[in-house]
C-alpha cells in the first residue's frame, strides 16, 4: 500500500511538472521572439537613421553595391525583426562557406547574428507558440465554417 501511494504521488508530481513545462513553452517562445525580434527591429531602424555611415562601412568592406546592400540589410532587419516579434515566421557567408562551424561550433557563437539565427530556428522548429499572430490566425481560421 505504501509503495503504491508513493508511485501514485510520484506520477502525479511528474505529470504536473510535465504539464507546467509544456505550458511554459509558448511563454518562452514569446519571450525569445519579443526580445530578439525587438532588438533586430531596432538595429534595422538604427541603420536607416545612420544610412550614410552604414553605406561607408559597407563600401570599406568592399561589399557589392554598398548603397543597395545597406538599404537591403536595414529593410531586412526591420521587417524580419517585426515578423519575429509578431510570430510570423551575406556579411557572414565566409564563416559558413568552409563548413568549419560543423567541427568548431563556437565559431558561430562569436558571430553577432547568432542569437537571431538561434531564435529563428527555435520558432521554425517549435512554431511561434499560442501567444503570437500566427497562433491567433490559426485559431481564427479553425473557427471559420468549413466548405
Amino acid at each position: 500500500m505504501l509503495q503504491n501511494r508513493f508511485l501514485y504521488w510520484t506520477d502525479r508530481i511528474y505529470t504536473l511538472f510535465i504539464k507546467a513545462g509544456g505550458n511554459l513553452k509558448s511563454l518562452f517562445l514569446l519571450y525569445m521572439r519579443v526580445m530578439w525580434g525587438h532588438q533586430l527591429f531596432l538595429m534595422g531602424l538604427k541603420k536607416f537613421h545612420t544610412m550614410d555611415q552604414v553605406v561607408a562601412l559597407f563600401d570599406s568592406l568592399h561589399i557589392f553595391a554598398p548603397t543597395f546592400s545597406a538599404y537591403f540589410v536595414a529593410t531586412s532587419e526591420t521587417v524580419c525583426g517585426l515578423c519575429l516579434f509578431l510570430g510570423l515566421s551575406t556579411a557572414h557567408a565566409s564563416v559558413l562557406a568552409d563548413l568549419k562551424f560543423l567541427f568548431h561550433p563556437t565559431i558561430l557563437v562569436h558571430e553577432a547574428p547568432y542569437p537571431y539565427v538561434l531564435t529563428a530556428l527555435l520558432v521554425f522548429i517549435f512554431g511561434p507558440g499560442r501567444v503570437s499572430l500566427d497562433g491567433w490566425i490559426k485559431r481564427w481560421v479553425n473557427r471559420q465554417p468549413k466548405w
